[in-house]
């Protein structure tokens, strides 16, 4: 199951180093090589951490090992070191990311949902996570079906039921937390019959290993103002995440 986890910490460069830790109430981030990782915070914390010493400066391949700990405010930060990497702009490039030069692209260019609306007509659609907008999106053309594990709101299905609704699913969307909280390989095994799979949130990581598991598209974030979204993540400034870089779609 560490089997995805291992291979993106072993991906990274032995010489990148974690030069920034922050972790702020609603995103972490940790800087590296000029550029910022930022993963979504997971509010469970019970477990002891993996580390207790001072990460900022270790190697980044080591802070973004994180990524397994059962303290999912840790695994935080392991997944933002990992997207310090993999999302980071020129290595994002190189991978094959389509990312534009101005600082903010339309988002609407790149959101899965709006994107896929024609293929998932009339289709069965089990969506993990909830997304701004899918009611009005996506609800009134399919057989919607959202899971999720915390809030749940009407007629949401519980994280258990994955094991029953992603096997008949046609389109199958992953929320990102996924990755942090570790059920990311089981749901991606309960999908192999999907159509297509898809990726989806700002933690999302831009690895183009991950399309070997059975991933269609990576619909990620990268972040061009690196400055503003430290700021956001740190609360010396509000605003919205988003508006610090660019929503991309990585496709298989």
């Amino acid at each position: 199951m560490w089997e995805i986890y291992d291979r993106l910490i072993a991906g990274i460069p032995e010489d990148w180093q974690a030069e920034e830790i922050v972790r702020g109430s609603s995103y972490a981030y940790v800087r590296s090589a000029g550029g910022i990782g930022i993963a979504e915070i997971k509010s469970y914390e019970y477990r002891m951490p993996m580390f207790t010493r001072n990460m900022e400066g270790a190697p980044l391949r080591e802070v973004a090992a994180c990524v397994k700990s059962w303290n999912f405010y840790e695994a935080s930060v392991g997944l933002a070191a990992i997207n310090a990497y993999y999302n980071s702009i020129e290595v994002a490039k190189k991978a094959g990311v389509k990312i534009g030069d101005s600082m903010h692209v339309e988002d609407r260019i790149y959101d899965p949902f709006i994107m896929s609306q024609n293929e998932v007509r009339d289709q069965k659609v089990t969506i993990i996570g909830h997304f701004p907008h899918i009611m009005t999106l996506l609800a009134p053309i399919c057989e919607m079906k959202i899971i999720t594990g915390e809030i749940p709101q009407d007629d949401d299905y519980p994280v258990t039921s994955a094991d029953y609704l992603l096997p008949e699913s046609d389109f199958v969307f992953i929320g990102s937390t996924s990755f942090v909280e570790k059920t990311l390989p089981r749901y991606l095994a309960l999908s192999k019959k999907a159509k297509k799979v898809t990726l989806v949130g700002p933690s999302t990581t831009l690895a183009p290993l991950l399309f070997e598991y059975g991933v269609a598209d990576l619909s990620g974030f990268v972040v061009k103002d690196i400055a503003r979204a430290i700021r956001l993540i740190k609360g010396a400034e509000n605003g919205k995440m988003f508006s610090t870089g660019q929503k991309v779609a990585f496709k298989r």
